[in-house]
């Protein structure tokens, strides 16, 4: 019996899939509690009673058939029009573009390959070291997780059982926080390279927003039609997956209809990953809630943490080291049922807690030494993974100074709700 947990910890060292990983350890602890089996799969099929979890398959299909069409390109071309100009504007251009396109796949992978094809070679020609240029494509590639309608974020949502609309309103300050964090840096960084005022046209910003007419209305579909009440989250996500369909294959013809069965597919992997955690967590977690491990977790802190800034810092502490070696998807199935309790008793709000929580796991997808955006980095670019983990280095400083803003600036995340 004692050796249940060593044998599944070698497990996952040697690569097996995490939803076995967390299946097998409900099992055993149903079979311990003499718990009918069976259990597992009504806990799994529980997942079915969640209509939110449209919205996760859909919004996922319309992102990548994004990346699949022209409209990386078109969405580089807007920004550089409205904010090529300033100093180190293409740099900023970049973040921003990889935040609003993060944001929609919900795989910062994908931000890396569709968009660094675009935005290395750009500033590599316009003269930006290529250290820093490899450092800020790398670490972009997840700066979208805080923004609407992120995949991370509506999966935080329906495990914490908190409203989705609230989250997408807590994220944009300190989303917006970010951005601007390290937009400052990359004008300090690369003051000497500016494009003069006078390169600024009104004639390319009027080109790049007919070019873009199709891609701007997203934005609005997806935010104004929640806020205004006219859809529901997974009303939105169908709008969204329709009109992404419609104006990519029928409209643009951007995406034929012989691919899209290979987009297709390559979403639902990704959602397949996500429910197949999903499901089995709950079974996991359930048995946990009812053992009682939230209260004896909270008992244990409560020994050596005694208020909610003590409790913060542990909190961003365990969360780096988990970013570092879990993806956040199974971390948020994995870990937030268990610390939700606690950070509750501790007087952190729900909302906040999960804007800390996303914040500080984007920094796991750059934190050495299995960031997943390293590595897709160093495949992208065909650069030493060394190289990749220095040039995020100074990124990953910067991230870090907004994620502590974050979590003991609660008004920031809150201020909107």
């Amino acid at each position: 019996m004692m050796l249940i947990g060593p044998i599944l910890l070698l497990l996952v060292l040697l690569g097996a899939p995490l939803f076995a990983i967390i299946a097998a350890g409900a099992f055993w602890n149903f079979y311990q509690a003499e718990i009918d089996l069976q259990a597992m799969a009504i806990e799994f099929y529980g997942i079915a009673e969640m209509p939110i979890l449209l919205a996760i398959p859909l919004f996922t299909f319309a992102g990548y058939l994004l990346s699949e069409s022209n409209a990386p390109q078109r969405l580089v071309r807007l920004t550089s029009a409205l904010l090529g100009w300033m100093p180190a504007g293409l740099a900023i251009v970049s973040l921003v573009a990889c935040a609003f396109f993060t944001a929609f796949t919900g795989a910062s992978g994908v931000t890396i390959i569709a968009l660094g094809a675009i935005l290395f070679p750009a500033m590599q020609q316009a003269g930006y070291p290529e250290k820093f240029n490899l450092g800020l494509v790398t670490s972009a590639g997840s700066l979208g997780l805080l923004f609407a309608p992120s995949l991370p974020l509506i999966l935080y949502g329906v495990v914490a059982e908190v409203p989705i609309e609230n989250l997408f309103l807590a994220g944009l300050l300190p989303g917006f926080l970010m951005l601007l964090i390290l937009s400052a840096y990359s004008v300090w960084k690369n003051r000497a390279i500016r494009t003069p005022l006078g390169d600024f046209s009104w004639q390319e910003v009027r080109a790049a927003l007919r070019e873009s007419m199709w891609e701007i209305p997203l934005p609005i579909v997806v935010l104004g039609g929640i806020y205004s009440g006219y859809f529901a989250i997974s009303e939105a996500a169908a709008v969204t997956a329709l009109y992404v369909l419609i104006v990519d294959v029928v409209i643009l013809k951007e995406v034929s209809l012989r691919k899209l069965p290979a987009i297709i597919r390559e979403a639902m992997i990704l959602v397949g990953g996500i429910m197949m955690i999903l499901g089995v967590s709950r079974a996991s977690t359930n048995f946990m809630i009812d053992a009682g491990v939230p209260q004896q977790l909270l008992q244990w802190i409560s020994g050596f943490v005694t208020g909610e800034i003590a409790f913060m810092v542990m909190l961003l502490l365990f969360l780096l080291m988990l970013g570092a070696i879990l993806d956040v998807f199974s971390a948020i199935v994995l870990v937030v049922p268990l610390i939700l309790p606690v950070a509750t008793q501790f007087g952190v709000h729900p909302v906040h807690l999960g804007i800390v929580f996303l914040a500080t796991m984007q920094l796991g997808y750059i934190t050495p030494p299995v960031g997943l955006n390293l590595f897709i980095a160093g495949y992208r670019f065909d650069r030493p993974i060394v190289n990749i983990y220095l040039s995020t280095l100074p990124f990953f400083v910067f991230l870090m100074i907004s994620v502590v803003l974050i979590a003991f600036w609660p008004t920031l995340s809150l201020f909107l709700l």
